[in-house]
This record gives C-alpha cells, structure tokens and sequence, in this order.
C-alpha cells in the first residue's frame, strides 16, 4: 500500500480547511466584501493563518479560548478561523452588554486572548475578568473617535495589522470535525447565559443544510449578511457560502435602514439574504421596493417568530423570491425546521418541516409522543445538536434528560409533517386550568392594522391563576383600545385567550439577538400592577 503524502487538514471537513480549498481553487474570487472592499479566499486563508501563527506565539493552544468583542467585519471571520486552526475554540462576545454582562462571560470562558475592536476598547476596560486576559488584539486605530489611544496601553497588548504583518501563515494543522469549533453565549431570556458549544461537525450540517434548504449548489450566489456575528444567526448564515466558495457581504452594524441596505443589496448584487422578521417588516414597508433592480433570489427569516402579517407581506414584496422561513435555536447550530417556498402560502404560520438530518419527537412532560395535531415540546438529537453547556454539566444534564435534547419548544405537527409552534415551553399561560400559548395570541393581536409589533405574558390573577397582557407597539398616529382590541379578536380566538389588559408603548425590549425579552416585561408588568404601600 502506497503512503499518503497529502497533508491531514485536506481530508477534513470543516470551515479552515474549505477556505484553503477555496485559497487553492479560486484564490483570487471574491470571499468577503465590507465597504467596498473585497478580500479573496488566497488573502482570507492567508491572513487567518498569519494570525494563528501569531497567537500561537503567545502560548495560544489546542482547547484555549480566543475571545472576540468586535463589530461586523471581515477581521471577525479571520479571527474565528485563526483560533481554529490551533484546536482553540473561537467565543463571540456582544457588544450591546452592560459591562457587569461581559464580566460575568469573560469569568465563565477565561480566555487567552481577545480580539476586539479599537471603539470597544472603554467597555473592555470596564469589566475587571478583561485584566487577566494575556493577549489583546485591537482592530482599527486605537486613537480614533471611541477608542483609547496605545500610549499606556498592556503589554500584550497588539495592533492587529501589525501583529498580523509580524509573522508568516501556519501550516493549517490536523484538526478534529468533533472538535468543538464556537462557544455561543445564549442571550440569557430566563437566566444567566449558558455557553453552547458547537463542533466543526455541528456547523458543516448547518452547511449542508442551508445548500438544501436555499439550494446554494454552486458558487455564483452572493449572501448578505445583516445579522450579528455574535449570534449565531450571524454565523449560521455564511456556513454554506464558506463550504461552496460564494461571496459574503458584510454589512456594517447599527441602527437598521431598511433604505440603506436595499441600496447595499442592489449595490452588491445580492442573491441569498437573511433578516429577522423586524427586519423585513421594514425592507417591505419601503416605497417604490416594486422599483428597485434587485437580484433576491432567496429570502430568508428566523431568530425570531414572524406573524402572519410579516409572511404575506414579504411574499407581496418579493413574489419571485424563494421564501424560506427557518427554525430553530443557538443549541442546534441553529436550524431544525425549514418551510420552502412551495409551501409557504398553504401552510402560512408554520416553521415548516425538520431536516432531514436531526432526529425528532413531539413528546409530553413524561416523554411520552403526543398523537398528530395535539400539542408537546418538540425534541431532538443528531449531528447539528450542541455538545453540551460549556462548564455546566447539571444544565447539560438536564437539557438532554432522556437521551434527547429538550427544545423548550412548545409545538404541534399536522398530518403532512409540518411543525406549528404555540409557544415556549416556558411562556405557556395557564389561565382557570386552560393552556394558552403565547405565539398564538400574539399571531392574531399581529393582525390589527394599528399594531406594529406585540407581545403577550401571563400576569398573575388570584381568580384564574394567570391572565393574558399584550404589550404591543402602535403604528404612527393610531391609537388602539383593550375594548376595540377584544372586538377585534372576537372570532379570531377563543374567549379565554383574549387579553385582558392592553399596554402601549415605544418598543418592546430585546436583547443583543433581536428577540423580546419577556422577563423584562413580567417585572415591568409586576412594577405596573404591585399596589401602592
């Protein structure tokens, strides 16, 4: 038997060794475009292995954590690729956190080292766990608006192109497809965040699952990216692209301008785009969209639930778009349901179908299968689910009680095999012993014209347990009453699911993902109703 003599990271199958294929294949097409700018797949392999060269000269190793607190650039994806080309496990960090937030991540993760951005350089040095991390990597100039200059600057700490310029690209290591590849923070809705740890295997399915999905079978297509890459709706997004070698664009954070970023898709020519359902509620919303010389060929939702409204809207909008809604959550990589276009009008209001790669039950509190049609918390196991919470093993335990990881997902299947989710397992009002799901109420409250955005919780009520609220925010110039509201719903839902309190305001809170943040609401609704001492 002859000897191989290739080298091991080329029978591997994860993101480092795709983008030295790609370096190789297709060295000078476009990888990632940020600003006009373009780095190609030679310079993006390059550069993210210069940058592995030098963190490895700064004790970075197999199993270290490398953390990242920066904006959406094209530096984010070479840092995640650097630290994974050394077996270290790349952790993004989001900017939007209050200082004692990030503190209480950096104590959980002790990273090695940071990339960071020069602008959130304040917020770094405000959280004391940042002292004990050897090595800082700064993006961009550290004496611009925002940042703090490097006179007084740490030792280890480093001007990220001049780092970058100091060393010569690693020769791209054997790394594992099980090894874990990102520990994502979830936004922490109900508690302290909890580390979830994906594998290069768990991100490839992802892959592979989006090229299905969005049928991205070679690469000509141009995504755009809108989402944070600290979410994994960021990463999750550009999988498939770094698998086949299309394009990513990069579009810088803010405040989103549904204008703005309609110039950017007709600029950029984009085809496979991403938005969650705020979003697009948004970009169909925009005058003269009928107008506009774009190439959509794939529009896409998620991190969030979409009502019914956003749905049709976004089909009037783009009708010659593939609509494919996916489904699922930072533990799963994330997609586990996906509804295709073929089937979007006639099953309007379902997350459509599991994937043909993860396994699934829709099972009661005592892990029995509930029968089609009946309501259960769906669950799961298979190549896309989490290794487990990073140091967490009772939360582990617990989420994969019986063998199968626990969703929290309230759900029901009809007999066709698309998924109709009613609510999380955690939001379930139970009012004078009735369920009531929260998705549902609020998929119909989403339905009066006056209404923009909604959420509905359960307010304690010493006569039935609980009762529905609505929190909901208004469209400009309109005013809606709980009276004309019950009106409303009266046939739409039954009479207990009705709210039975109305509350108007400016927004509803999210946090860094996009997602409402219900907790936020129960003690704002708590402060609200407590009675005067």
């Amino acid at each position: 038997m002859s000897t191989v003599t290739a080298p091991a990271w080329s029978f591997r199958h994860h993101w480092m060794a795709q983008v030295a294929t790609h370096a190789a294949m297709r060295p000078d097409k476009p990888a990632l475009r940020h600003l006009g700018a373009t780095t190609t797949w030679a310079q993006l392999s390059r550069r993210s292995l210069q940058l592995a060269a030098g963190l490895a000269g700064r004790g970075v190793g197999e199993g270290d954590r490398v953390a990242l607190l920066t904006l959406n650039h094209p530096w984010f994806v070479e840092s995640v690729l650097a630290a994974n080309s050394l077996g270290a496990l790349a952790v993004p960090l989001s900017f939007r956190l209050a200082p004692p937030e990030l503190g209480y991540i950096l104590d959980d993760c002790t990273p090695s080292a940071i990339v960071v951005d020069a602008r959130l350089l304040p917020l770094l040095r405000a959280v004391p766990a940042a002292a004990a991390i050897g090595t800082v990597i700064v993006i961009g100039d550290a004496e611009a608006p925002g940042g703090e200059g490097q006179q007084g600057a740490s030792e280890g700490q480093f001007a990220y192109e001049e780092f970058l310029a100091a060393y010569e690209p690693i020769e791209l290591p054997d790394i594992a497809e099980d090894s874990t590849a990102l520990i994502m923070y979830t936004s922490g809705t109900t508690g302290r965040p909890k580390g979830v740890l994906l594998s290069h295997r768990n991100m490839q399915v992802q892959a592979i699952t989006c090229i299905r999905a969005m049928e991205m079978f070679d690469d000509s297509d141009v995504g755009f990216l809108t989402a944070p890459f600290f979410h994994i709706a960021g990463l999750g997004s550009i999988v498939a692209n770094l698998l086949v070698g299309g394009t990513v664009v990069i579009h810088p954070l803010g405040a989103f301008d549904p204008e703005a970023v309609l110039d950017a898709y007709e600029r950029e020519g984009a085809t496979v785009v991403f938005n969650v359902p705020q979003q697009w509620d948004l970009l169909c919303a925009q005058p003269g969209i009928d107008k506009r010389d774009l190439k959509l060929r794939v529009i896409s939702w998620g991190a969030a639930p979409a009502s019914d409204a956003t749905l049709r809207a976004m089909g009037a909008a783009f009708p010659d778009a593939l609509n494919v809604a996916v489904f699922g959550q930072t533990e799963t990589s994330p997609i586990t349901c996906v509804l295709r276009g073929e089937d979007s009008l006639r099953k309007l209001g379902s997350v459509g179908r599991p994937i043909p790669t993860i396994q699934y039950r829709i099972v009661d509190a005592e892990m029995n299968d509930v029968p089609v049609g009946e309501v259960g918390e769906i669950v799961y196991r298979g190549p896309t689910v989490t290794q487990g919470y990073w140091r967490k093993p009772q939360e582990t335990a617990e989420a994969f009680e019986g063998g199968w990881f626990h969703s929290g997902d309230l759900v029901r299947m009809d007999e066709e095999g698309f998924v109709w989710v009613v609510d999380r397992k955690k939001d379930m009002i139970i009012s004078g012993g009735e369920n009531i799901y929260c998705a549902e109420v609020e998929n119909a409250v989403a339905e009066h014209p006056a209404v923009l955005e909604v959420a509905v919780i359960g307010r304690p009520d010493e006569r039935w347990g609980q009762i529905p609220v609505a929190y909901v925010t208004l469209a400009p110039e309109t005013i809606l009453s709980l009276g004309e509201l019950t009106s409303f719903l009266d046939g739409r839902i039954a009479s207990f699911k009705m709210p039975k309190d109305l509350v108007t305001g400016d927004g509803l809170p999210r946090n860094a993902g996009g997602k409402v943040v219900k907790q936020t609401l129960r003690t704002q609704d708590e402060s609200r109703t407590r009675p005067v001492a």
